[in-house]
């Protein structure tokens, strides 16, 4: 356990964990925590600081969740974001009411006279991120106002003798500039942590708790060869070596090479403990004829829940497997579900996420639910993975499934293996490819007339689509070198029968996702 920590208490907001990530983006260790979190377990985990976060909730509401009111007797500050500075109005006695003009979207933060540890080193007008409904209208005894914004005379409030500070826009978002000063003056000028924390602290914490989850039991975990799960197996196995299997399914659903790589690394290099499971023709059977991509992923997420059920049952003369692990990422979780198990709008069904059948009886590992993508990159060079594999593109479990548009056949199969491996081998030739966090080829269903040689042709539409992103919740269309695209669709038109058309997809998430389906 760290020396120093900040407690995040989780009101429901699909940003608490991005809140997190900026914390530990300052090497300072921060932990999530439900909303009524005890305060033995905040003391000893050594907390310094406790945040407040936003949530979908209204502090007016009947039953809204409020954390122990003793945390504002610990003597330690305290950060109110969204929500959770209303609802430390609330709770200390001001007034919080509903907005006659609900602020979403950018605003502008004006600081007044005084100034306040928090905006240390800031000048305003700043352009902020806003999303709530409701202000607070006459704040606690103790508090002053710093900063507004043209709804909100109270958008930065503080009350410096108690250490108790609160904002009513998201400063963790890249929409708010310079956001992450405001959480680097609570967590240094405030809190006075140390900027100690390091990725080799994670380890050293997830070994330990891996360790003391699993026991003597047995751990199954499928290895894809993408980065997730990747750094899942080799995390685990420095954690409880020979008491990990690892299980490589291949679906039929692969990049071009995919399987070969996969033995040749982990079983040469690593030395894991690897079975390979050729399930190809189960899934394209399964998948015969449907178009529908939430069904595509529903069908594969169930048939790699089956095809496991069969290998834990050849692992049995090993001894008792309890545990089933996963590359789960948070952008997997926040797309999926809730964090608090709340109401929340599914954007896509991910196949490792939401828990197991019960005829499937295995406890969930997932030992990277709480990071991001680039932080599972510093993760595996802190395992000591080699460059390549770390920094490799995110591939979804899905796998071509999700990018074939339209009912998945070998032949189109083949065809986007082929239109997909020239896109990337491009990239790595014209040293585009780590400037980009995916880039990838898409089968399109669509029919176009083309001219090759002197002859007429009536083929498929092959899209490319890059873009750059720093965690995959919002990602931006690479503006990819011209000449780099030409010799990309010159070679795919030219060297993959089936394909006559290539496009690049210049569409931004949000309103797009990354994946096509």
């Amino acid at each position: 356990m760290a020396s120093q920590s900040i407690a995040i208490l989780d009101f429901g907001s699909q940003l608490t964990k991005v809140i997190a990530r900026r914390i530990r983006e300052c090497q300072v260790h921060s932990r999530i925590y439900p909303f009524d979190v005890s305060l033995e377990t905040l003391r000893a985990d050594g907390v310094v600081g406790i945040i407040l976060s936003g949530g979908p909730s209204s502090v007016k509401s009947a039953g809204s969740p409020r954390p122990d009111p003793a945390i504002f007797s610990m003597g330690i500050p305290v950060l109110g974001i969204c929500y959770g500075v209303q609802l430390m109005g609330e709770m200390l006695g001001g007034q919080v009411a509903s907005s006659k003009h609900r602020e979403y979207g950018h605003g502008t933060l004006s600081f007044r006279a005084h100034r306040s540890p928090l905006l240390h080193g800031l000048k305003s007008p700043l352009r902020v991120w806003n999303s709530h409904g409701d202000k607070v209208i006459r704040l606690p005894k103790g508090f002053k106002a710093v900063a507004s914004t043209e709804n909100s005379d109270n958008a930065v409030v503080e009350d410096a003798k108690r250490r108790f500070y609160g904002i009513q826009f998201h400063p963790e978002v890249a929409h708010s500039e310079r956001g992450i000063e405001y959480l680097r003056n609570f967590l240094f000028r405030i809190c006075r942590c140390k900027p100690n924390w390091v990725m080799d602290d994670y380890v050293a914490t997830a070994v330990k708790e891996i360790r003391d989850k699993v026991g003597k039991s047995h751990v199954i975990l499928g290895l894809s060869g993408g980065v997730d799960s990747s750094v899942a197996a080799v995390l685990i196995q420095k954690a409880i070596g020979k008491q990990l299997t690892c299980v490589f399914v291949d679906n039929g659903l692969l990049r071009l090479g995919e399987r070969a790589q996969v033995e040749k690394m982990f079983r040469g290099k690593f030395k894991l403990d690897l079975r390979v499971v050729d399930a190809s023709k189960i899934f394209l059977k399964k998948l015969k004829g449907v178009t529908d991509p939430e069904q595509k992923r529903k069908i594969i997420g169930r048939e790699f829940v089956q095809v496991f059920n069969r290998s834990v049952k050849t692992l049995a003369r090993k001894g008792k497997v309890e545990f089933l692990a996963q590359g789960t990422l948070y952008p997997d979780v926040i797309e999926s579900v809730s964090p608090t198990g709340g109401p929340a709008v599914t954007i896509k069904s991910h196949h490792n996420v939401g828990g197991l059948p019960k005829n499937m009886k295995l406890k969930l590992l997932e030992p990277l639910r709480e990071l991001f993508k680039d932080e599972v990159r510093a993760l595996g060079q802190a395992l000591g993975l080699p460059r390549e594999m770390v920094w490799r593109h995110p591939f979804p479990g899905p796998g071509l499934a999700v990018r074939i548009c339209g009912e998945i056949t070998p032949d189109r199969l083949d065809v986007l293996r082929r239109a997909d491996d020239i896109f990337i081998n491009e990239l790595r030739i014209s040293g585009n490819y780590d400037k980009v966090w995916q880039a990838f080829a898409v089968f399109l269903p669509v029919r176009s007339v083309g001219v090759m040689g002197d002859g007429r042709t009536y083929d498929n539409v092959c899209a490319l689509r890059a873009v750059t992103s720093s965690d995959a919740m919002t990602a931006d269309w690479a503006r990819l070198p011209y000449d780099v695209l030409q010799r990309a669709s010159t070679r795919i038109i030219n060297e993959v029968k089936g394909i006559n058309r290539v496009v690049y997809d210049i569409s931004s998430k949000p309103p797009a996702t990354i994946e096509w389906e």
